[in-house]
């Protein structure tokens, strides 16, 4: 303890932890270099990593070998020193019994300095050390070590802020390096990256790592992104195990076994090819089978996206060895191959068996060219003659025509649809890629969500309800994926379903004319279709950043609203939800008020489409799909939410991110540390600037109402609005403010969603739920109490009989006795 002055004392110093870190340069081996001067901490090490696995070159014949760039040696890494003896120099401090206390100033021999609390003549409490060469702790000593909580600070700017043992980064903290943009956010042990964290390596956080740390090093399961991505297992900083890396610019993608960095052992390895425009089939090259050390080495099967197929013996990526190559065209060659090429040239013809026994080993349905040259037969045993993909079932129509003219129907929608068979691939691939995020080989399939929003587009919903379209379309499903909406549409029930629904809707005015389904399609089609398609109402596919924001709210509300729905009253007595149940779960849920009032929904119900007044008039016993019960919260989350909610949960938000410090503790450190708790890195941006994000403050501050526009307006901002022709400056800088004001619009937006789903929707839900299980439990406790009061009264009611009984024989044994004495 610090005793008077000029006294020696031994005391540990705080251990000076994390340097500056030096940006990663590529991906191989974790190298470090430490002074050893009591004044210079070991860091966060410097990276020096090997360059990204290459992507294998997909030409089969001649491909050169992938080698990786030798490692670099790995230091070793020092222990942190501790300090020597230290004399005091001088002090300004209160002395009691020669021993400092309360707050105080020390300045030490060699110019380190103390400034802080004192406690039985040592550093106790909260308090500043600097050292001579500019390094400064600030934060909690115990017994002139320090713990707890601090924040290391040095001279080039370096800070590394969290939770301290015995001097050394342990637990949670944040190190941000002053000289480079590099920062980690993670688990400490003993002064180095062990646990759970993550690594920015860039400025614009377009490089990363999120994942398992020991010592320093990547080891463990984790996702590292720097323009390629991989996801897997690592071990001593390299990708060891199994795992996944797409190579973006190259348009590859590999997942399976590596060792040291490379692909080793079982693999798939594909090679994506550019997708022929509107549709939605994928073509990629792709090899299932074995590597060594980067190359296609072993047996093996290589799907070529022309549909032919290679199955056999591969050496260092070219065919060796005994196979079998089955053409495009069905023929199939088997024997010996030899750096690449067959030994014998002739075609072996009629390998039917061994063809089709081979396809359907494959691990993917292959869906290239040779599709379009399939000849199928229909349901009628005819040649169709829109090919595969377009094959449609039209068996449930044909019930309602003539026996003799079915044939020349179909034959006739056939040509109809042929007539429209280019927009409807454009309409397919338009709607299924809404909301999506970009494939990386151009392909989409649509999902009943999309499909929907196509019928609202399209007014279908102005002649029957989405519920009732879904129940015609039903075929054989199960009735609870009646109105899933995530069931997959191929193109093929696209049109298929296009045609029923033509059917239903203008039968009644064709139903006198021939060729009849001909004319209900072409119909359709003129008033329904082509006018209306691809010009997106409503608000959930408003806007990509919005779409992708709301998105991660769908699945708990689809589990919500299937827990509010009831049977249909009519066949085939599905479950579904009414508007009246909709407006009874917001009251039940507390959620109307005074913004959001029961007329106000109403409107929202028309608004979304779910209610059409002067169809329908004002009647809550219409059905809504989960598309219209989404967009129907979306919009009474704009109307209920205030800007002051928003203001309060950014307080909180606030409140909770600046008190980031986690104990690490003999009970935390048993827990383990999940992806969840980690804040996710960003989505890379194409700018090399990083995006500003103003605070939800600035947002709300700097949004303002145009004049005549009703602040309680929530509609959709225009997006087909034509723009002007001319091309002044004026009218681009107009259309650049439009543009920035459409932009904080939506952010205002997703900030109303986001305070309305996770503060006030979800919350409510799961209070519903607490209610209805106690609600549940008091029944069962009810109904035993109510046994219980049955049986006590059974047997009271029972002991009053047997005491009547006995009285009752009791006063006939006097009445006896009388009698006798008497006698």
């Amino acid at each position: 303890m610090i005793k008077g002055k000029k006294k020696d004392v031994k005391k540990k110093d705080a251990k000076k932890d994390g340097k500056k870190a030096a940006s990663e340069k590529s991906e191989g081996s974790l190298g470090a270099t430490v002074e050893s001067s009591l004044t210079t901490l070991p860091d966060v090490q410097n990276e020096s990593v090997s360059e990204e696995t290459q992507a294998i070159p997909e030409t089969p014949d001649k491909e050169p070998r992938v080698e990786e760039p030798p490692v670099q040696p790995v230091p070793p890494i020092h222990e942190e020193p501790v300090l020597a003896q230290v004399i005091i120099k001088s002090y300004e401090c209160e002395q009691v019994d020669e021993f400092f206390e309360g707050e105080g100033f020390i300045c030490f021999e060699g110019g380190n300095t103390y400034k802080g609390l004192f406690s039985e003549g040592r550093m106790n409490g909260e308090g500043t050390y600097t050292w001579a060469d500019g390094v400064k702790y600030e934060g909690t000593f115990t017994k002139n070590v320090p713990m707890h909580k601090g924040r290391y600070t040095w001279n080039d700017g370096s800070v590394y802020e969290g939770s301290i043992q015995d001097g050394l980064r342990h637990g949670y903290g944040v190190f941000r390096s002053g000289t480079h943009p590099f920062s980690y956010t993670g688990y400490w042990c003993n002064g180095k990256r062990h646990g759970k964290g993550f690594v920015y390596y860039d400025q614009e956080q377009t490089s990363w790592y999120s994942g398992d740390w020991v010592n320093n090093v990547r080891e463990g399961w984790g996702l590292r992104r720097s323009g390629n991505t991989y996801e897997g297992q690592w071990k001593k900083n390299l990708r060891h195990g199994h795992g996944k890396m797409r190579w973006l610019t190259d348009n590859q993608e590999y997942a399976g076994q590596w060792e040291c960095g490379i692909q080793h052992g079982s693999g798939t390895h594909r090679w994506f090819s550019k997708r022929v425009a509107m549709s939605q089939y994928s073509l990629w090259n792709e090899y299932v089978g074995d590597f060594v050390k980067g190359e296609r080495h072993g047996h093996g099967t290589f799907i070529y996206a022309d549909g032919s197929m290679y199955c056999g013996e591969w050496v260092h990526n070219k065919r060796q060895g005994k196979g079998i190559f089955v053409f495009k065209n069905g023929h199939a060659f088997q024997g010996e191959f030899v750096n690449d090429l067959p030994v014998k040239c002739p075609i072996r013809r009629g390998s039917a068996v061994k063809d089709k026994k081979l396809r359907a080993t494959s691990t993917r349905r292959h869906s290239g060219t040779k599709l379009k040259n399939t000849i199928t037969l229909n349901y009628l045993e005819e040649i169709s003659v829109l090919g595969s993909d377009t094959d449609f079932d039209l068996s449930l129509l044909l019930d309602f025509l003539p026996r003799e003219d079915r044939e020349e129907e179909v034959k006739q929608v056939q040509l109809g649809l042929l007539r429209y068979i280019s927009e409807l691939r454009e309409i397919y691939y338009f709607y299924s890629s809404l909301g999506c995020s970009p494939s990386p080989d151009g392909t989409y399939v649509m999902t009943k969500l999309q499909f929907w929003r196509f019928l609202k587009d399209c007014e279908f919903h102005l002649s029957k309800t989405l519920a009732e379209m879904d129940r015609l379309l039903r075929g054989d499903k199960p009735l609870k994926d009646i109105h899933h909406p995530l069931e997959i549409l191929l193109f093929r029930t696209f049109v298929s379903n296009l045609v029923h629904l033509a059917f239903h809707i203008y039968h009644e005015e064709f139903k006198d004319k021939v060729p009849h389904l001909q004319r209900c399609f072409l119909e359709i089609m003129s008033r329904n279709v082509l006018p209306f398609a691809c010009c997106v109402q409503g608000i959930l596919y408003s806007s990509e950043e919005f779409t992708s924001s709301v998105k991660s709210y769908m699945e708990k509300c689809w589990e919500i609203h299937g827990d509010f729905c009831r049977p249909c009253p009519r066949p085939p007595f599905e479950p579904t939800m009414k508007l009246r149940q909709f407006l009874w779960m917001l009251d039940d849920f507390k959620l109307l008020s005074e913004q959001l009032t029961a007329a106000r929904v109403l409107g929202i119900f028309v608004k979304v489409g779910a209610s059409l007044p002067d169809i329908h008039g004002d009647n809550l016993e219409l059905e809504m799909v989960f598309l219209e019960f989404f967009e129907a919260l979306l919009e009474c989350a704009l109307v209920y939410v205030t800007k002051d909610m928003i203001l309060k949960k950014e307080a909180q938000d606030n409140q909770k991110r600046s008190s980031f410090e986690i104990r690490f503790s003999e009970e935390t450190s048993a827990v383990s540390f999940t992806e969840h708790s980690l804040p996710q890195p960003p989505r890379p941006h194409d700018d090399t600037e990083p995006a500003h994000h103003p605070s939800l403050l600035e947002t709300l501050l700097s949004f303002s109402v145009t004049p005549g526009e009703s602040k309680d307006d929530v509609s959709l901002p225009n997006e087909d609005v034509k723009e002007e022709q001319d091309s002044c400056p004026e009218n681009e800088l107009t259309d650049e403010a439009q543009e920035d004001e459409q932009k904080e619009l939506f952010s205002f937006w997703i900030c109303k969603v986001e305070t309305f789903f996770t503060t006030k929707f979800f919350p409510a839900f799961e209070h519903e739920i607490v209610l209805r299980d106690k609600r549940k439990e008091m029944k069962k406790q009810d109904a035993a109490l109510a046994g219980l009061r049955k049986t006590q009264a059974e047997e009271l009611k029972r002991l009053i009989a047997e005491k009547e009984v006995q009285e009752k024989a009791k006063r006939q044994e006097a009445a006896e006795a009388q009698t006798a004495l008497a006698l």
